[in-house]
C-alpha cells in the first residue's frame, strides 16, 4: 500500500483515543517491524503505545480498560507481496495470514478485545523479507517503518 492510501486509510482518526499495539520478536529479523516502529514512536506521540512483542495476549485487559476508540496492531506478516509492504487487514481476513512467533492468533486476540469493548480495529501487516533468527531489519522492512512511523507521526503528533 503506498504511504498516501495508508495514510488517507487512517487519517480520519486524528484526534480520536487510540491505542497502537506492536507485536514481533526482534531477534528474528523482519519480525521486528512491529517493536521498531514502538521505538521510534516512544515518546513523540498522544497515541497509547504497547511493545507487546510476542506475548500480545498479556496486554488484552489493559487494552480493554484504556477503552479506546480505535486499536491499532502492527505486525510482521506474510501475505505474498513484495518485501516492505504495507496491507491494513479487516479481522476477518487474519485467519487467511501466517505469523509464526506468536502463541495467539491475532484474529482470537482481536475478539477477545472487541467481545468487551466497542473499538475500531486496524491490522497492519508488513511484508517480511525474512526472518532469520539472530538477523536484523532488511532495508524494504527498515524503509515500510520508516513510512509508518511518519505517518502516525502526522496523525497522532505529541500533545
Amino acid at each position: 500500500m503506498a504511504a498516501d492510501e495508508l495514510f488517507e486509510r487512517l487519517e480520519h482518526l486524528r484526534g480520536q483515543k487510540t491505542v497502537i499495539v506492536c507485536i514481533g520478536n526482534i531477534l528474528k529479523g523482519d519480525d521486528g517491524a512491529g517493536p521498531a516502529v514502538f521505538e521510534q514512536l516512544k515518546g513523540k506521540t498522544c497515541a497509547d503505545l504497547i511493545n507487546a512483542e510476542t506475548v500480545p495476549e498479556n496486554y488484552i485487559q489493559s487494552i480493554i480498560k484504556k477503552s479506546p476508540q480505535n486499536l491499532i496492531i502492527i505486525d510482521a506478516v506474510h501475505f505474498d507481496a513484495s518485501a516492505g509492504t504495507i496491507k491494513i487487514f479487516a479481522p476477518e481476513q487474519l485467519s487467511d495470514i501466517v505469523i509464526s512467533t506468536h502463541t495467539l492468533s491475532p484474529r482470537l486476540f482481536i475478539d477477545l478485545i472487541a467481545r468487551s469493548i466497542k473499538v475500531n480495529i486496524f491490522f497492519l501487516g508488513i511484508q517480511p523479507a525474512q526472518t532469520e533468527f539472530n538477523s536484523s531489519l532488511s532495508s524494504e522492512v527498515q524503509n515500510a517503518v520508516q513510512r509508518l512511523v511518519t505517518i502516525l507521526l502526522d496523525i497522532f503528533p505529541p500533545d
